[in-house]
């Protein structure tokens, strides 16, 4: 059975955005480059908000044609370009890049995705993240703390009445200080 797999970078206070959306603060060299297409590479597809939809389809799609980027960026532009992609959003009207509009999340039609045979699927967007939360479909939590205070932003995690008890699988320290924690749910 294929897992849901919630990735996200956050600073130290758990911020994953600053206050007016900025994410300049992520300490993305070609080490936690290399780590992420090697954990994107195997997976099925991308399931991701309209915002980080339309965050990734402004940059990614011809971001290899840029002779000034380093050779792990350009290897995820690949990886991001050829996946299938599924953007969850009741208002945008059309997407491109091998991407699937659905206008709600439905359980059953997750549920039934999960079941499909091949690799597992990356969840991306804090908002579609809540949803999938609030239903119990995230199989898997991969948060890259970085070694930095913003001081004011949106947290990974919004206030919820269900307490959830997750089990500590992994961790991986980069040199860059940034810090992994994989927590199975």
């Amino acid at each position: 059975m294929r897992k849901i797999i919630q990735s996200m970078s956050v600073s130290l206070e758990g911020y994953f955005e600053g206050p007016n959306r900025e994410i300049d603060w992520h300490l993305i060299d070609d080490e936690l480059h290399t780590h992420l297409n090697e954990k994107l590479r195997p997976m099925s597809g991308f399931l991701d908000g309209r915002r980080t939809y339309e965050n990734m389809v402004a940059y990614w799609p011809t971001a290899d044609r840029n002779p000034a980027i380093s050779g792990p960026t350009a290897e995820f532009a690949a990886i991001w370009r050829d996946k299938p992609k599924t953007v969850f959003s009741r208002t945008l009207e059309r997407a491109e890049w091998n991407t699937t509009i659905k206008r709600e999340v439905v359980v059953d039609e997750i549920t039934a995705l999960k079941e499909k045979p091949g690799g597992d699927l990356a969840l991306g967007g804090a908002d579609l993240a809540e949803t999938f939360r609030r239903h119990d479909l995230i199989d898997e939590y991969h948060v890259y703390v970085h070694p930095v205070l913003i001081g004011r932003g949106r947290p990974l995690f919004g206030d919820s009445d269900a307490q959830k008890q997750l089990k500590l699988i992994d961790t991986e320290t980069f040199s860059n200080g940034v810090i992994l924690l994989r927590y199975q749910a």
